[in-house]
């Protein structure tokens, strides 16, 4: 059975080409994200980042917070991770992020959704058949409100690397 279905199976490209990436065009990531409790405890314990307001509701509550905050790191994870299948699935080095800006805390229960637009887009000088694109992604809550912003660039396979 295994090998029918192998048979059957369809091969299907990953991710977006060079040639894709035009100045301007935008890309709504789909799916979205929820982020719970244990998500955020679970990152913040693993990453040794004890900040209180992540891991203590009272502190947070002190703090302003109705709950705990969630760690800006698990938010950016979230929404790059989000960007992935449309921006770097095709493959290419990760080349950085800069200007990366968290607009607003967010708390358990929110869902976070992405949109990235092509910034900027060159051949590669030293990796033939490649060149480098760069994002400005956002991250959004369920409420619209932008969360976090940053460029991030990568390197990215060329469609005809002649």
């Amino acid at each position: 059975m295994a090998e029918d279905f192998i048979a059957r199976a369809v091969p299907r490209p990953k991710g977006n080409h060079y040639e894709d990436f035009t100045i301007g065009r935008r890309f709504d990531h789909h799916w979205g994200r929820t982020i719970n409790h244990g998500d955020n405890s679970l990152f913040t314990t693993l990453t040794l980042h004890y900040n209180p307001l992540y891991t203590n509701v009272e502190f947070a509550r002190a703090h302003g917070h109705a709950d705990v905050v969630i760690n800006p790191m698990l938010v950016f994870t979230t929404v790059f991770g989000l960007s992935v299948e449309d921006l770097s699935e095709g493959g290419g080095a990760f080349l950085g992020v800069e200007a990366l800006t968290f607009h607003a805390a967010v708390y358990p229960g929110d869902t976070l959704t992405g949109r990235s637009t092509v910034v900027e887009r060159r051949e590669s000088a030293s990796s033939k058949g490649m060149g480098i694109v760069t994002w400005q992604t956002e991250g959004f809550n369920q409420q619209g409100i932008c969360v976090i912003d940053f460029k991030r660039t990568n390197l990215v396979n060329k469609r005809s690397p002649a």
